[in-house]
């Protein structure tokens, strides 16, 4: 007798979703989207400004794109992601779609919902897919884990008070609680 698989998908499936509603894809299986609470949307909106800032002021070119922006991790069928924040400063990756490949920087702000996927299995997707760097913001516990794939030098929790280094770029920091 054959074992029954599981349901496997693909961006089709993603792109084949209702208006409105939201998943992300990892190896195949698909994972549905709440809409983000309001704290979570401030935590998007500034950190994006305080990115955004950051490079101008350096005449940088890196893009920073907040969600809802596609991420194709390894560039395949099976892995689809909408990170809350994405950092890209090779725009070769950049499509009319979205990132096709590993953005450098990405922020995922945790709610209750996507503890698990944010700590556990984006975790590991995204350290295997090439991400330079990846922020878990916890508003609830107000900590950030920051994991520094490329060098590992700058890997461990902050707290909001904390002047967060940016592993990405060298000279900058992030304060949290100053943008509250």
């Amino acid at each position: 007798m054959a074992l029954l698989k599981p349901n496997t998908y693909t961006t089709e499936d993603i792109y084949a979703l209702p208006e409105g509603q939201r998943a992300e894809l990892i190896d195949g299986q698909m994972y549905m989207m709440a809409p983000p609470n309001r704290m979570h949307q401030e935590l998007v909106m500034q950190l994006s400004f305080e990115i955004q800032n950051y490079i101008k002021r350096k005449n940088g070119s890196c893009k920073i794109y907040p969600s809802p922006f596609a991420v194709f991790l390894n560039e395949d069928d099976m892995n689809y992601v909408e990170p809350d924040i994405s950092v890209i400063c090779d725009k070769s990756k950049l499509t009319d779609k979205g990132c096709s490949g590993a953005p450098d920087w990405i922020i995922e702000i945790v709610s209750p919902s996507t503890q698990r996927m944010d700590y556990g299995l984006k975790l590991f997707k995204y350290r295997t897919a090439g991400v330079r760097e990846y922020w878990i913001v916890n508003p609830a516990k107000e900590n950030v884990n920051v994991y520094d794939f490329e060098y590992d030098e700058m890997t461990g929790q902050y707290g909001f008070e904390d002047e967060i280094p940016v592993c990405v770029f060298e000279d900058f920091v992030i304060k949290i609680a100053d943008m509250l």
